[in-house]
């Protein structure tokens, strides 16, 4: 494999842009960590067009060795922040094994990120049961063709496992597979960061202290 190029190098050396958002002081915050996630995600979802809840989650095999990928945040409340998945994928696996995990929404077009940790947990049966139930049929059967995270052997062997699950549950109705489900993110430690001039950065951060959200500034 060729060595990249020097221009190419310095290219991604010069790569800058330069953040200038409003002011996101402390007599801006709500008390309540959910509350103020609230406030960005409902803006991020009135100003981003692709993918306002794509959240990057990073988890950790038992050993330490970490892994992440990009989900979709499907629901929060006061408990947590929820996504689904395979149990049996690689990251269903890990959580399984090792449920400290992190999610990371950047939001590029309003200079802002909140960065979230917290211990995952799998959802009831009923909440992954009425979730699947609203997701579209094509969706439903992709679940059961697919063995999320094991080798396929080519496209088509994959297809052909969905078409047979289309002839199989043609006209009926698409049962939720057993290792399919959600997770909700309980979390314990929340940062908000705002893009701002000269890279002086916002970054407010709340932590979980004696069941209250303690509120700090960070250093950017």
């Amino acid at each position: 494999m060729s060595k990249p190029k020097a221009a190419a190098r310095q290219a991604v050396e010069m790569l800058r842009r330069e953040y200038a958002g409003e002011p996101f002081l402390e007599e801006h915050v709500s008390e309540d960590a959910i509350e103020q996630f609230t406030v960005w995600f409902e803006e991020a979802v009135k100003k981003i067009k692709t993918d306002p809840n794509a959240m990057i989650l990073a988890t950790a095999e038992p050993d330490g060795k970490p892994s992440s990928r990009t989900v979709l945040l499907k629901g929060y409340d006061e408990n947590g922040f929820i996504f689904y998945t395979n149990y049996g994928s690689r990251k269903g696996k890990q959580i399984l094994a090792n449920p400290n995990v992190s999610i990371t929404f950047y939001w590029p077009e309003l200079m802002r990120q909140i960065h979230i940790e917290g211990v995952a947990e799998k959802v009831s049966e009923e909440q992954s049961d009425n979730y699947f139930s609203k997701r579209p049929s094509a969706r439903q059967l992709s679940a059961l063709a697919s063995s999320q995270s094991e080798v396929v052997e080519s496209r088509e062997a994959l297809e052909k496992q969905l078409n047979e699950m289309e002839k199989k549950f043609s006209g009926g109705k698409i049962p939720r597979p057993a290792n399919w489900g959600g997770f909700c993110v309980k979390p314990n430690r929340i940062e908000f960061w705002q893009g701002r001039l000269n890279r002086l950065h916002d970054r407010i951060c709340y932590k979980m202290q004696d069941g209250e959200w303690k509120i700090v500034r960070l250093a950017p």
